[in-house]
This record gives structure tokens, C-alpha cells and sequence, in this order.
């Protein structure tokens, strides 16, 4: 979709906003020019609509002039308590209700509004319309005309907006990169097939290199081969540099990006197996903010770390009872080897900090299914060894709006993790049944941090897809969570 700043749009469809007072529909300013020229025909729709301009509600005015063909107005919900997010969400619900209307081109009334037609306000709107405007329509052929996107130009009438506009656009173009990945079919985006998507990077000044087995083999990282054993595929890192903050150590990122996860011998239910194409979210996450820091020109030193694998039952595979060395050279005994995502992880932690030495290492994955029992689809898991860094990624999850929630570790949890046969195990338990399952994968992944490093893991099983989502910003799967968080918490604290 393109996106035109203007002093003056012709377009005959146009996005206006309406706010609220005291539960009443109050026009804004735009919307009540657009009302003059309609002959007050606005405010006689919203009056019989009963349309009181409450958060995410629409209506749409079909010809209420001879110049405009519709006007969809977008609550915006209580006027004092208005923000740029809010405008960002309202945005996104006026694009999807014209995606497939047949309307070419839009316009979003924007100019006169002295508080909210800044050119970050204009440039905000166009990010929340482009996160709406996303499909995933590479697979469907019997696409009826009608339900095929019609809207390709979104026009704003605030000329100034083009000026803040390149910074949203490397974002949204970073969520999109993210969304793809995890919605690919793992028979498309296998650990290669991924590994060559990334190497793409490099167009945009990203230097990436890619080890295959036999150099991870000669490196000792036998945790996340071992997840490797079972597939036909050759398991990848992938290595991601961005440098644009002079000499000061990076900032490492690393990612789970486990292709596709049967469970491997410890195999899954077939009922939602389809769901473990997106067991790369997490690698799709680093891939998405390496991307979208680099299109923006960062001045931040960042490095993109992701262990590409896939899970699967063979010959081959990893057995329960099987002991591994890491490239840590700590052992772990395999009691499930479900628990997969840990062992690809703590070999690329483990790189990431002999190779490069970075002062903050925080890592992204969809590691347990107990973090859905938790926390639902709402929040990612936060854990940390550092409670200034913990601050700085939730001030980051709240701007972003991709929110996280803090859970202990202890002594008390770590110790769960105490294999009698080697130096850890990578369950609490065999059989399955334990507590705490997200605060024990955790403290199994603190056991690869470094003394001084920075710590930060987020499980983000319960948000990089989601199976029905309200926000229009958001699909109803593959959501791209983690890009927009970590890019505001690099402009927050890591750039110089």
C-alpha cells in the first residue's frame, strides 16, 4: 500500500474521526468541516445511528455529497484521554473497513486538527492503516474478486508527515518481514529456506553469515544440534550485524527459530500440531527488528542471533535419556525432548557471548505452553537477572504496545533443574505435570548467562500468533510481536 502527504486529497472516500464527551459523539475538527461541506448530513447519520464515537467503533456515510462517495467515521473514545496510539488503533479500523470495499483510494482527514496534525501524528496513522493493511494471500488462488484487497493509496493531508515517515515505515516494514516468516508453510521455510531469506538482509547493510552443521559441530553446539538429528533439513545460525552506533559493545538479540516442532520421539498430539509451523517466532521477531532498525539507519550496534532447526521423529532423533554437551561444555540430560527450544537457545546464547561479548543479551521465543496458561495472549513472559534492564523492557512493551509481565527466579526454581546424571536436565519432570514450567525454562537458559552480561528472556508463545485478535492492527495469526517492542527499546536505550 502507498502512502501519499498531502495538503489536499480529492480522494472520495475518507477516514474522519469522531471523540467523545460524557458518552456523547463529538466531531473533530476535520470531521466537522467534512459536515459542512455534506450539509450536516454527518451529524444526522450519527444521530440516527445512535453512534456515540466510542474506541474502535465505525460508521460509514454512503454519498453524503457529490463529492465524497463514503465517509467512514472512527471513534476515538473519550477526548481527554486521546493519544497517539489511540489514533494509530482508529487508523487501522477505518483501512480494514475499506480494504475490500472496492475503493481504490482513500483520504484521512487530518488537517486543522491543531493537537493531532503533527507530522508524527500523520506519520503515526499511516503506521496503524499499514499494519491493517496486512493479508497473507500468497497461497490462495480461488480469491473471489471481491474479497481480493481493492485500496492501494492511503492520502493524509498533512504534508508535513512525510518528513516522520520513513522511520514508521522501516517498523512496519520489519512487523511485515516478521508476519511472513511465521506464516509460511514448514515446508516452504525450512532452516535454509530461512537462512536465505535473512542473507537478503545484507541489501539493507546488514552483514550476515550463516554456519551450517559442520561448523557448529566444530564449535561444540551439540544442544541444538541434537534438536537437528531427526530432520532431513540441515539445522542453521544465522548471524545478523548491524552497525551504526560507532564502537561500544552490542547489543545482542537472539532467537528460537525452530521451524517446525513435532516434539520430536516426545511427540505432540496431532490436535494443533498444524500451529508449530510458527515455532520460529521468536527467530522471526530478531529477523523483523533487524530489519526494520537497519531500514531506519539505527544508531545502535546490534547483532541478530537465530538457531534455525527442525524437530522431528527419525532414526535419528534425539531419544529421552540422551545426554548432550553444550557448546558451554555444561551437559544436559534429555528427559523430553519437546523441550527443544532451550537447547537451540542456550548454544546461540553461549555463541553470541564468547563471539561478540555483549554487555545485554536478551533472547525471544515460543518456549512453553505455560505461559499461555498464564498469561493468555495478552502479555509476553519477562525474566531477568537485571532489574534496570526489566525496567527498560516494559516501558518499551508499554509504548509499543506489545506488553510483557515480570515472573521470579530463584534459587528455589534453579535448583528444579538439578539432573542426578549430569549437570542439568532440560524438564523439571518426565512425565510432564510440573509447575512453574516457564520459570524453570528460564532458570535452564540462566544457567548459559555469563557473569556481567545483562539478561533478558521473553516467551512469546502466547503472543506471536493468536487464534482470534481484536486489534485491527493485528491478523488473527501470525502477529509480529516483539518487533515493535524491541526497535522502541533500542531507540529507549541503545542508541547513541
Amino acid at each position: 500500500m502507498k502512502f501519499q502527504f498531502i495538503e489536499k486529497s480529492h480522494a472520495r472516500a475518507v477516514i474522519a474521526f469522531v471523540a467523545q464527551s460524557d458518552g456523547e459523539a463529538v466531531l473533530t475538527p476535520p470531521a466537522v468541516k467534512l459536515d459542512k461541506l455534506c450539509k450536516g448530513r454527518l451529524t444526522k447519520a450519527v444521530a440516527a445511528a445512535r453512534f456515540t464515537g466510542a474506541p474502535g467503533k465505525l460508521l460509514q456515510v454512503h454519498a453524503p455529497s457529490d463529492q465524497h462517495e463514503l465517509i467512514v467515521l472512527v471513534g476515538l473514545g473519550e477526548s481527554g484521554k486521546m493519544d497517539e496510539a489511540g489514533l494509530e488503533r482508529a487508523a487501522a479500523v477505518g483501512t480494514k473497513a475499506l480494504l475490500t470495499s472496492g475503493i481504490e483510494t482513500a483520504a484521512v482527514a487530518l488537517a486543522g486538527w491543531k493537537k493531532w496534525a503533527g507530522p508524527s501524528h500523520a506519520a503515526r496513522i499511516a503506521f496503524g492503516a499499514s499494519l491493517a493493511a496486512y493479508r497473507f494471500d500468497r497461497y490462495r488462488t480461488q480469491l473471489k474478486s471481491d474479497q481480493k484487497p481493492s485500496l492501494e493509496t492511503i492520502q493524509i493531508d498533512v504534508a508535513a508527515g512525510a518528513e516522520a515517515w520513513p522511520a514508521y515505515k522501516a517498523l512496519a516494514d520489519g512487523v511485515y518481514f516478521a508476519r511472513n516468516l511465521v506464516n509460511e508453510p514448514a515446508n516452504v521455510l525450512h532452516p535454509e529456506e530461512f537462512a536465505k531469506r535473512l542473507k537478503e538482509l545484507s541489501l539493507l547493510g546488514i552483514e550476515v553469515e550463516v554456519l551450517g552443521e559442520a561448523q557448529m559441530a566444530a564449535l561444540g553446539m551439540h544442544a541444538l544440534l541434537g534438536v537437528g538429528l531427526g530432520s532431513a533439513r540441515q539445522s542453521q545460525l544465522v548471524i545478523m550485524k548491524w552497525h551504526g552506533g560507532g564502537h561500544e559493545a552490542p547489543l545482542a538479540l537472539v532467537g528460537k527459530g525452530v521451524c517446525f516442532d513435532t516434539g520430536g520421539i516426545s511427540i505432540k498430539p496431532s490436535g494443533g500440531m498444524e500451529e508449530m509451523k510458527g515455532d520460529m517466532g521468536g527467530a522471526a521477531a530478531i529477523a523483523g527488528t533487524m530489519r526494520a532498525i537497519a531500514g531506519r539507519k539505527a544508531k545502535a550496534n546490534v547483532i541478530g542471533l537465530v538457531g534455525l532447526v527442525e524437530n522431528m521423529p527419525d532414526g535419528m532423533a534425539q531419544r529421552p535419556g540422551d545426554i548432550v554437551t553444550s557448546m558451554s561444555g555444561q551437559t544436559i540430560e534429555i528427559l523430553n525432548t519437546d523441550a527443544e527450544g532451550r537447547l537451540v537457545l542456550c548454544d546461540v546464547m553461549t555463541y553470541a557471548q564468547q563471539k561478540y561479548s555483549p554487555k545485554v543479551m536478551i533472547d525471544l521465543a515460543t518456549l512453553t505452553g505455560a505461559i499461555i496458561i498464564s498469561l493468555g495472549h495478552e502479555y509476553a513472559g519477562l525474566f531477568s537477572n537485571c532489574d534496570e534492564l526489566s525496567g527498560k523492557v516494559i516501558q518499551a512493551g508499554i509504548q509499543s504496545e506489545e506488553p510483557v509481565w515480570r515472573f521470579p527466579l530463584t534459587p528455589a526454581y534453579h535448583k528444579l533443574m538439578d539432573s542426578s546424571v549430569a549437570d542439568m536436565k532440560n524438564v523439571q519432570k518426565s512425565g510432564g505435570g510440573a509447575g512453574a514450567g516457564s520459570i524453570t525454562a528460564a532458570q535452564f537458559l540462566q544457567r548459559f548467562v555469563q557473569d556481567g552480561v545483562k539478561w533478558a528472556h521473553l516467551d512469546i508463545a502466547g503472543t506471536a500468533w493468536k487464534p482470534t485478535n481484536e486489534d485491527p492492527r493485528e491478523p488473527s495469526w501470525a502477529t509480529g510481536y516483539g518487533v515493535r517492542l524491541l526497535n522502541r527499546l533500542i531507540a529507549n536505550a541503545f542508541e547513541v
